[in-house]
């Protein structure tokens, strides 16, 4: 049961399509903009490598300090390019704050929202 990413030629969006079946695959189509003209990407993968934690796979998280906003903010942009997933302007935002020490890894975790920062996850 795969879940295939499709990259969409005419809005350049990330759509995945569940499969139960291979017998059950159809035309995908876009999620966002309905468009049959997609391609098939290669997903990523996480792997657990023992006390090491969760890591993606291809990337290394060894030189990343998870208590220094700067280092954090520099890791996603690493990882934007690397999975050729442009941010939105509001990360954007955000990551040049925390760049300009306008922000901490605290200001970043309570910025008084709902926590519900998954809405519009690809």
């Amino acid at each position: 049961m795969p879940i295939y990413e499709y990259r969409c030629n005419a809005c350049r969006k990330r759509s995945s399509v569940f499969v139960r079946t291979v017998s059950s695959l159809t035309a995908p189509t876009c999620e966002h903009c309905g468009s049959a003209d997609v391609e098939r990407l290669f997903s990523r993968v996480a792997v657990l490598r023992g006390d090491d934690g969760l890591d993606v796979a291809g990337s290394s998280l060894g030189d990343v300090d998870e208590n220094d906003p700067r280092s954090v903010a520099k890791w996603v942009r690493k990882m934007s390019r690397e999975m050729g997933e442009p941010l939105d302007a509001g990360m954007q935002s955000e990551l040049e704050r925390v760049e300009a020490g306008e922000m901490s890894g605290d200001d970043l975790l309570n910025d008084g929202d709902d926590g519900d920062d998954f809405g519009d996850v690809e």
